[in-house]
């Protein structure tokens, strides 16, 4: 056997090119140098931490004083394989149930102007092993940003699961506005009716505050820390529209749709969730070991930067340009197929 040294681009490189198996012992069949076992032993002693994603993208990333990070979370399925380390039920948005998977806080950032978007972090949630919420995951990340990176922005977007007391003033603490959905039983009060603390979804205003939005005081959130609501209806194929409350202490007037413009960004997460399991295998790897488990999916995270780097130049989309690796090969075996078709 050589003794040739596996490397984290080697793996990266097999899943940036891969098509229908994104598995070690499929990668070990295709590059000879390496055995099943070696790769196994490589992935289990490397440790690749988050922060490495942010060493691979902050020179390709194209920073913006109004943009924004975005925070939400994911569920890597592994409900077939609940021998690996590190999975638990949870609920999956995707799935629509109760699933066995790990889970991911995934940190990404919006640039506006460009309409682009990079993942810049993220965060295994693993309360059993590191006692940690998901809020905690998204507070340090977002302080990480901030403080330490010193990453220019203007805003944080998040989920209604992290539209949260303690996060909102952590936010604002940091001279950020936060732009957060609440959830039908959410209980506020308008300003000027202190103490009269009602659910949002009756809560109805004039056609001027439906579009400049009304003055309002989340229950439980210190006096002083006022915000602005909005009612957002979305269309929808069924007959009644999707209703949307956002609460937001953005202090700039605005109007719904400047609203509904920036909380749309907030589904490039989603977008991102959605490219990561279509195209770089993140749910793929079948290894037991926490630890080889980790470092695919940081693995995995590098690629989808690196393809989403590929696309922007190229004009094009994920998809296309990864499908596109077997144009040439189906050009070919049209031409001289080696398994020919024969008809009676």
């Amino acid at each position: 056997m050589s003794s040739v040294q596996m490397s984290t681009l080697e793996y990266c490189q097999f899943l940036l090119s891969t098509q229908i198996n994104d598995t070690l012992t499929y990668f070990a069949d295709h590059v000879k140098k390496f055995s099943h076992d070696r790769s196994n032993r490589y992935l289990r002693g490397e440790r690749l931490r988050p922060h490495v994603v942010w060493d691979n993208v902050k020179d390709a990333i194209i920073l913006s004083e109004n943009g924004y990070l975005v925070f939400d979370e994911t569920v890597v399925d592994k409900r077939y394989s609940s021998q690996i380390e590190g999975v638990r039920t949870q609920y999956s948005g995707n799935a629509k149930a109760v699933i066995t998977g790990i889970g991911v806080v995934s940190c990404v950032y919006v640039n506006p102007e460009l309409n682009r978007f990079w993942e810049i972090d993220y965060r295994l949630d693993d309360p059993e092993k590191d006692g940690k919420t998901k809020l905690q995951h998204a507070c340090e990340m977002v302080s990480q940003a901030h403080f330490c990176r010193q990453i220019p922005f203007r805003g944080v977007l998040m989920d209604t699961w992290y539209a949260t007391k303690w996060l909102m003033l952590v936010i604002e603490r940091m001279g950020k506005v936060y732009y957060c959905p609440l959830k039908c039983n959410r209980l506020l009060t308008e300003s000027d009716q202190p103490k009269t603390y009602q659910r949002v979804d009756p809560l109805a205003g004039t056609s001027d505050e439906e579009q400049a939005g009304k003055r309002v005081h989340l229950r439980d959130v210190p006096k002083g820390h006022h915000g602005s609501f909005f009612r957002l209806q979305r269309p929808t194929p069924r007959s009644e529209p999707d209703i949307d409350w956002i609460v937001t202490n953005d202090r700039t007037p605005h109007t719904a749709q400047v609203v509904q413009t920036v909380t749309d960004l907030r589904w490039k997460v989603e977008e991102f969730h959605r490219d990561t399991k279509h195209v770089t295998g993140i749910e793929a790897c079948q290894c037991r070991a926490a630890r080889i488990q980790r470092n695919h999916l940081g693995c995995a995270i590098f690629v989808w930067n690196r393809l989403k780097e590929l696309a922007n130049t190229a004009g094009t989309t994920i998809y296309q340009l990864k499908q596109g690796l077997l144009d040439q090969y189906l050009i070919q075996e049209l031409q001289h197929p080696t398994l020919k078709m024969v008809l009676a």
